[in-house]
């Protein structure tokens, strides 16, 4: 499934045609999109194919196109603060996205069938938390993964703002993805061939949408045959953030703000400097000669050495001049990481600033 919208060079011209191509249609979706590149949930040797708008599998990993994901993101209305349930979350992609919108307060779980994957996509989350230039930038809602068949999750487990699940669910399993909702929640999957958002508008009414039409792979039915006894699945519970991580996100989020302020009044209150114009050239081009000789045409350049002499004084000139007036925005200082480096200037013993940095390498 995919193929919506034309290969992207890198991340984010794959998120411009997802925007251009109107697939993508808030800041939210958009910055979170452009925060994790896709390329890093594949395998070394499949990266050529990351940004092409086509679903990517190899054994039991599986990613799907973008332009589904991005349809998901956007159905599923995400907010700070909310609760997020995946339901076969594969690589952890589509649920890191989500953390970042979720924020710190929000819950982010996934159920996944195989410990394979799982273990890729606890990999996959690490690095990113690690390396990532992007993680600074947002607060971040860690998802929590456990190995499980999602039609087996424990009945006493809570409900969830916002559920999805990333493989084809039959008629028959409709009411059991539902009741996973909470009054006024989302549930976003792949139901008879179509991709459908359903509101949970009361305690037994719904509202559903058909979004557009997908191919998924169904949904794997618990096996019983080894025990004849059903595996639930139990979800993690909802944790109280301790009184330390609190102050951690309570001083980053300060420090961001000092960062801000400090940005905006250096800029001018955000006003940019005026866009520069480089000076329009013309080149002097040379004259063709046309004979006619017993009816026969003959093209011919008339020259003398010193027009090769001034025409390529003329080629360094203009090479210069582009040079001189090529404008700066096209030479990028490398990123910084304002966060980090006022982190570090902190009069603040060396383990704490490293808490307050997550132990980033970068």
């Amino acid at each position: 499934m995919g193929g919506a919208v034309s290969a992207g060079e890198d991340n984010d011209e794959l998120i411009d045609n997802l925007k251009e191509a109107q697939y993508i249609r808030t800041e939210l979706v958009e910055q979170a999109f452009r925060a994790i590149d896709r390329a890093d949930y594949y395998l070394e040797e499949f990266k050529d194919n990351a940004y092409k708008d086509l679903a990517w599998k190899h054994g039991n990993i599986h990613l799907s196109a973008p332009c589904i994901y991005s349809e998901v993101m956007e159905a599923l209305d995400l907010q700070p603060g909310l609760s997020f349930l995946n339901l076969g979350s594969g690589t952890g992609y589509l649920s890191s996205m989500v953390g970042l919108i979720l924020g710190p307060f929000g819950v982010n779980h996934g159920v996944e069938l195989h410990s394979d994957v799982i273990e890729y996509a606890k990999q996959k989350l690490d690095f990113f938390i690690k390396t990532s230039d992007s993680f600074d930038k947002f607060e971040f809602c860690e998802p929590s993964f456990v190995t499980g068949n999602c039609l087996e999750i424990s009945p006493d487990c809570t409900q969830y703002d916002r559920v999805y699940c990333g493989a084809g669910v039959q008629k028959e399993h409709e009411d059991y993805m539902k009741n996973l909702l909470k009054v006024g929640g989302i549930l976003v999957m792949p139901l008879e061939e179509k991709l459908t958002k359903i509101t949970r508008t009361g305690p037994s009414a719904w509202e559903t949408k058909k979004i557009l039409a997908v191919s998924f792979a169904p949904l794997i039915q618990p096996n019983h045959a080894d025990s004849g006894k059903s595996r639930l699945v139990h979800l993690p519970p909802v944790a109280v953030r301790s009184l330390q991580d609190l102050a951690r996100i309570a001083i980053r989020g300060t420090i961001k703000k000092i960062i801000h302020q400090e940005t905006m009044s250096k800029n001018g209150n955000g006003l940019k400097n005026p866009p520069r114009f480089k000076r329009r050239r013309v080149r002097r081009r040379r004259m063709e000669t046309i004979v006619f000789l017993d009816k026969e045409v003959f093209a011919s350049r008339i020259s003398n050495p010193s027009d090769d002499n001034n025409n390529c004084e003329e080629t360094e000139d203009e090479r210069r001049e582009e040079e001189e007036t090529k404008p700066s925005e096209l030479k990028p200082d490398p990123p910084v990481n304002f966060l980090r480096e006022k982190v570090l200037s902190l009069p603040l013993p060396d383990p704490l600033k490293y808490y307050l940095l997550y132990y980033r390498e970068k």
